[in-house]
């Protein structure tokens, strides 16, 4: 297939930046970050706690708490660009084809609602369901995620479920309207080995049935392996390295990815965490320059100079000067 016959893709983020201000200045949280989601696909975003992913993941929606604020940019969606909707459009959208789960779970769900009544609620809202449909369905979607007693389930209240319950819980009702993305923000966090599989094949067992697209929000690199095509590793509120897996955690080129794979093999391999030394910038007194360069095994003079774009080698996008050479970088361990 030729280039211009490549279908467009389902979700486009360009040049997305959102600020948060505060007493002390300007927070940018998100510094042009762009990124893209096919239909059927599933694109990691990795980095550490601060690093931006899920401000990015909100911002799609529209969803950034206040007072943070998206500058500029755009997300198109289907061919719609989200950033210029009206609320009134968003609300459409929002839980219908595009569904959310969020990361924390006990906040996400409303503890004074039982959990049938917040499954099926997107549902007759954006089909117009009665309330006897609507029960219905929930009932059909928790058993779809595996709940073993979903009837019972569909009566409790959230305090009344394990965390493992609870994510199931989330992922049903983000999947209600059958969406064409779902963005999933952490939605392993603080679950077993265990569970954290079977809500991963829960996710991929309703994305084969629909041809969904997946945003997946993670600091969990073997995750990615196992189910992303595509990953985006953010510092400090950008894009430093983006490409396929693949070729990303085989021979990355940032320093920074590098820096995390190791930490990764470290551990798989029974050793001691490899830490990455030092912290991520104050991001209220960033310099000129690359925002790792110091805590960059590989930093030269001119790393502090200027900024540093956003460079495409191939089939990666790449941010940096001195990139780790792919020799080296598919020998490392």
């Amino acid at each position: 297939m030729s280039e211009a016959a490549q279908p467009a893709p389902l979700l486009e983020v360009r040049d997305l930046v959102v600020e948060f201000p505060l007493e002390g200045g300007v927070l940018r949280a998100v510094d042009g970050v762009s990124l893209q989601v096919g239909s059927s696909e599933t694109v990691g975003v990795v980095g550490e706690s601060g690093c931006g992913k899920s401000v990015t993941a909100l911002s799609i929606l529209r969803l950034v708490p206040s007072p943070g604020r998206v500058v500029s940019g755009e997300v198109i969606f289907d061919g719609e660009d989200l950033l210029r909707s009206s609320e009134h459009r968003l609300r459409q959208v929002r839980g219908s084809r595009i569904g959310m789960v969020f990361q924390e779970p006990m906040s996400a769900l409303n503890p004074t609602m039982r959990v049938g009544d917040q499954v099926g609620e997107a549902y007759r809202l954006h089909r117009g369901a009665g309330r006897a449909e609507g029960r219905a369905r929930a009932l059909e979607l928790l058993r779809r995620v595996g709940i073993p007693d979903a009837q019972a389930c569909r009566k409790a209240y959230p305090h009344q479920l394990s965390g493992g319950m609870q994510q199931r819980v989330l992922l049903a009702a983000a999947l209600a309207c059958d969406p064409l993305l779902l963005i999933a923000d952490e939605p392993t966090t603080a679950l077993d080995v265990t569970l954290q599989a079977e809500v991963m094949e829960l996710l991929r067992q309703a994305q084969r049935e629909r041809a969904m697209g997946v945003l997946l929000v993670t600091h969990d690199l073997a995750l990615v392996a196992e189910t992303c095509s595509r990953v985006v590793v953010l510092y400090a509120g950008q894009v430093v390295e983006q490409g396929w897996v693949t070729d990303c955690f085989a021979s990355p080129r940032h320093p920074y990815t590098a820096a995390l794979l190791r930490a990764v093999r470290s551990l798989g391999q029974g050793g001691r965490l490899a830490e990455i030394p030092g912290a991520l910038p104050d991001p209220l007194a960033i310099g000129p320059g690359c925002r790792f360069a110091d805590r960059c095994d590989r930093i030269e003079e001119d790393c502090r100079s200027a900024a540093v774009s956003l460079e495409q080698h191939g089939d990666r996008s790449l941010r940096c000067l001195h990139p780790v050479p792919l020799q080296t970088a598919r020998t490392q361990e």
